[in-house]
């Protein structure tokens, strides 16, 4: 959020008259580079080993924070002092991104890769795709056609769980049966414009949530380490990754299955969702109040709402009584997000009380200029077959996204407190009844 020019190179502090977290601009930037180095480490579903390790590098450098696993793999980070308790609050977000697997080894040119995640067909066909070795190094390729298998009608489908495709090196090379590939991106940038900047990167989805999720919850640890009276309030606030995300929320589900979290949780799960007209970039994050299976917890959405609210000053969009030039700089949605699917549903389907705040993205799964993919006229209008490119999200919706986690933390409502605020509205003009 904003802040003044006299604070861009103090710590980090609580404003105690209004609860409200101002963060320096050195800390900013901290949380920036860590946006960077984490959306670019090579991840797929079961295959997250490059993430888990650069947070656990992060970890070492926190003696505060302390990690938990589970027999899945999934694991949470909590505030070391905090008190342990029945309702803790949990930010969550998944440590996968679609990418390739190597299932086999044919000759030292030639492969066989499953994809893990949901990229339409079209994006396929002749891409260039970087095979990760475990040295960090990586040897090139290129994709051809779709491997099928024949129905017992005789109909050719596409192999199950995964589609698989044959790829060959440009060069004879070592690789191992399990070996990651990714589509070959360019390097992570960052863009600046008006709003403050664009991150043009490999995965923000669900990386980016990663890093936020660990901004957050490393600010909280040490506002609770300060000696602001306010700051002793921050409670048991926990972050959970999970794996396997993208090929349907397998590691959520074990996480949900074993009781990992306390049935009394509070679980405000971390996603970047395709951006449209009505929920742009540089828009703020967004309040999700459900996806295209479900409605997330009414309670915990709108208590997330009543955290964005207190943080802005006022409300996502203008009532019919505001202008647009009444709306506070800090900037946040509000929105159902049809489209795709979420942990929070996984969540809520298990008994707990979630909801989801997410990032608007752009080139959602890599895919570039998918509305004319999808439509069809990719061909016409641009010469030429869909090619992949790099996922972006606004810088200052990646920094909304924190502040409204570390709201969160400070103070989120049991309630929204919808019925003290209408019985106070009773209270004031039921005189016009009488």
């Amino acid at each position: 959020m904003t802040q003044s020019k006299n604070d861009s190179k103090t710590s980090s502090k609580l404003d105690q008259s209004s609860d409200i977290h101002f963060i320096s601009s050195e800390q900013r930037l901290k949380h920036q580079q860590w946006l960077m180095e984490v959306t670019q480490l090579p991840t797929a579903a079961g295959k997250e080993t490059r993430v888990i390790n650069w947070i656990d590098q992060w970890l070492n450098q926190r003696s505060y924070l302390s990690k938990h696993k589970d027999q899945h793999g999934n694991f949470e980070i909590r505030i070391k002092d905090a008190p342990i308790s029945d309702h803790p609050i949990y930010f969550t977000a998944h440590l996968d991104h679609p990418a390739f697997v190597i299932e086999e080894v044919d000759t030292e040119t030639e492969l066989i890769m499953s994809f893990r995640g949901g990229v339409m067909g079209d994006y396929f066909p002749n891409a260039k795709v970087k095979i990760h070795n475990s040295n960090d190094s990586y040897v090139m390729g290129t994709i051809h056609e779709e491997l099928k298998t024949t129905n017992n009608e005789g109909v050719e489908e596409s192999i199950k769980p995964f589609k698989r495709y044959r790829c060959s090196l440009d060069s004879s090379a070592e690789v191992s049966k399990g070996t990651i590939a990714t589509w070959d991106l360019p390097d992570a940038r960052i863009e600046n414009d008006e709003f403050g900047g664009i991150i043009h990167t490999n995965a923000c989805d669900d990386l980016a949530a990663v890093a936020a999720a660990l901004s957050a919850i490393d600010e909280l640890a040490l506002l609770r380490q300060s000696t602001q009276e306010s700051a002793k309030s921050i409670g048991d606030i926990r972050v959970l990754f999970t794996r396997a995300e993208e090929v349907g929320f397998i590691g959520a589900i074990g996480a949900s299955r074993d009781g990992f979290m306390p049935k009394g949780a509070r679980i405000i799960a971390l996603e970047n969702s395709r951006a449209f007209t009505d929920s742009p970039i540089h828009g703020g994050p967004i309040v999700r109040v459900g996806d295209r299976i479900s409605i997330f917890s009414p309670e915990l959405t709108g208590a997330v709402a009543k955290v964005a609210e207190r943080i802005a000053g006022g409300p996502a969009a203008p009532t019919a009584s505001q202008k647009m030039s009444d709306m506070p700089k800090w900037k946040w949605q509000r929105k159902l997000m049809a489209g795709g699917a979420c942990e929070a549903s996984v969540y809520c389907a298990y008994g707990y009380c979630s909801t989801c705040v997410c990032l608007p993205l752009g080139n959602y799964h890599n895919m570039a200029k998918l509305a004319e993919a999808q439509a069809g006229t990719h061909e016409k209008d641009f010469g030429g077959p869909p090619r992949v490119g790099c996922e972006y999200v606004g810088l200052d919706d990646y920094a909304g996204m924190i502040d409204l986690l570390i709201g969160c933390g400070i103070d989120l409502p049991s309630s929204p407190g919808f019925v003290e605020r209408i019985e106070k509205l009773w209270d004031s003009t039921r005189f016009v009844l009488e």
